[in-house]
């Protein structure tokens, strides 16, 4: 890394830093560190929405949906994931539920299906984009975008010290319970925040 990538990322992280400190400046009389900590969390949590939003994308066509949910919708949320754990015998679903439970705030990503289009390609396991939608498969490339998009808003998070994991059962939950408004969305990944003083992420059962 060169010295002025590095400085660019200082700068980059400064910014951030002072984003946060804007948000939270009408809580910092407050004696309660739990209300600076949520505070942060959704100024975090906005803050990936943008980078989200965006993220390169195919073609610059821009199919990425963002939602942040919290509190009553959260719990929802992880009713429903429970949920599905039971019906379908996935216990990696109730064990997501409980971080969701333990979480303030939520970020899912999703992305609408909308074949790129490209001559010459088969990235999605068909001879090109009419098979694809004859079987009812997904683009690759849509599926590239929600990961460059996740990507980046995770980065984000890291960069500012939220604790947060990347799940895709907070997606397919959140898919079933059609929180996005469009039935037409197959892929989506939520990712839980958290402030504590240890991640609540890293020991899981």
């Amino acid at each position: 890394m060169n010295v002025l990538s590095v400085a660019s990322r200082h700068n980059q992280v400064n910014y951030l830093l002072t984003f946060i400190i804007v948000i939270c400046e009408n809580c910092l009389m407050d004696n309660k560190s739990s209300i600076h900590e949520k505070r942060a969390l959704e100024a975090v949590a906005n803050q990936m929405a943008l980078t989200a939003r965006t993220a390169p994308k195919t073609k610059g066509v821009d199919n990425i949906i963002v939602k942040i949910i919290k509190g009553q919708k959260l719990k929802n949320l992880a009713e429903e994931m429970e949920k599905i754990s039971k019906i379908e015998k996935r216990p990696g679903f109730h064990r997501d539920a409980q971080n969701l439970k333990n979480s303030y705030i939520l970020i899912l990503i999703a992305v609408k299906p909308n074949p790129a289009g490209l001559k010459f390609c088969g990235f999605c396991g068909y001879k090109d984009c009419e098979e694809m939608l004859k079987h009812k498969g997904a683009c690759a490339y849509n599926s590239i975008d929600l990961g460059i998009a996740v990507g980046s808003a995770v980065n984000i998070a890291s960069m500012l010290h939220a604790d947060n994991r990347i799940m895709y059962s907070a997606g397919k939950a959140a898919i079933k319970s059609d929180l996005f408004k469009n039935k037409s969305i197959k892929q989506a990944l939520g990712i839980p925040l958290s402030a504590s003083g240890k991640n609540i992420f890293f020991d899981r059962k």
